[in-house]
């Protein structure tokens, strides 16, 4: 039995992990789907997407390699608007109040005013920025390139803080209520105080870890490059557990309950409970999976070469479509339709 969290479709107020929250749902909340039966539109971005969309009030926020953010109206498949940045995006947006917020290669965090595209302000770091913006208590965290976690008022995108880590960050933080967990470079697991950004303890894994990390339980579950799930204490960075996988891990774990499932470039998502580590089952999905899974009230849906969902009780695959062959983008699972951005950049809402 697969115990579902509850969530309300409307826009969370904090945004303090990749895609929202710890299902990877964007805020949309677990709904329960209908499976879809044909595209209602499709829209061109004009260059690949290596990212996941995000949803908010009928407007699908998409970031195209080249730098362009579109917002698209989802009843008709319309742009609303476009913003061009001055290097190319492969940072997943995210969504605070009435912001969009996404890290660019010319090494900037942008927030833009959702309705209309303007610039609300920048903050800049020394490198390309592949980690989404997470936003907690009113603070902007992100990491960078430069091997730096950054810390910026979400009002103004002044700097409260940075601290230097020992290689590049390519994870995204999970901001807790005064802690900050985000993967690294170097292969630790670090913590830092959010208010601060003292590090509070750094656990190594066995290579470089671009998984952006989940919280459950009192648990950090991230993947590793080494091949292994990991589950750490969360005050302590003890190891509880970890699984090795067949290759090294990019997937990012979407968690419910004591549920959490991954995928890795083995091309198996597993599924694990969180307080043991058991395998619950493992299926395999496509040569590589690189993108983190997506749960729905009673699915878990993944893109790896193609869009399947999977029953959670038992990992068989249930519906498939042959969209959306994105390596690093997550569906947007709504009551209304899914919508997908492929690598060839195209958008596709399902319905």
């Amino acid at each position: 039995m697969v115990m579902m969290e509850t969530a309300t479709p409307n826009a969370p107020r904090e945004w303090p992990t990749l895609l929202g929250d710890n299902a990877r749902t964007g805020g949309q909340g677990q709904i329960k789907l209908h499976f879809p039966e044909k595209a209602a539109w499709q829209y061109r971005a004009g260059s690949a997407v290596r990212s996941a969309p995000v949803l908010r009030e009928g407007i699908l926020y998409v970031a195209s390699v080249s730098g362009v953010l579109h917002a698209i109206d989802v009843g008709t498949g319309t742009s609303k608007w476009k913003f061009e940045s001055a290097g190319q995006v492969y940072a997943t947006p995210s969504l605070f109040g009435n912001m969009v917020l996404f890290g660019c290669d010319d090494g900037k965090i942008y927030a833009l005013d959702r309705h209309s595209g303007k610039k609300l302000w920048e903050a800049a770091s020394q490198a390309e920025v592949w980690s989404s913006a997470v936003v907690r208590d009113g603070v902007v965290f992100f990491g960078s390139a430069d091997g730096k976690v950054y810390a910026v008022d979400a009002r103004s995108g002044h700097e409260k803080w940075s601290k230097s880590l020992g290689g590049r960050i390519y994870s995204t933080p999970y901001a807790a209520e005064h802690q900050l967990y985000v993967g690294c470079g170097d292969g630790k697991v670090y913590c830092l105080a959010a208010d601060s950004g003292k590090i509070l303890w750094g656990t190594p894994t066995g290579n470089g870890i671009d998984s952006s990390p989940a919280m459950a339980n009192g648990l950090v579950l991230i993947g590793s490059e080494d091949f292994c799930v990991y589950a750490l204490k969360a005050s302590t960075g003890e190891v509880r557990w970890k699984y090795e996988t067949g290759l090294g891990i990019a997937s990012s774990p979407a968690v419910s309950g004591d549920f959490a499932a991954i995928g890795s470039k083995d091309g198996f998502l597993y599924a694990f409970d969180v307080p043991t580590g058991q395998l619950r089952w493992k299926t395999e999905v496509a040569e590589v999976v690189t993108a983190s899974p997506a749960i729905a009230d009673g699915g878990l849906w993944i893109q790896a070469g193609g869009l399947f969902a999977l029953d959670p009780a038992n990992g068989k695959i249930v519906w498939r479509a042959a969209l959306g062959t994105a390596i690093q983008s997550v569906p947007v699972l709504t009551g209304e339709g899914i919508y997908i951005a492929s690598l060839s950049g195209e958008i596709y809402a399902l319905r």
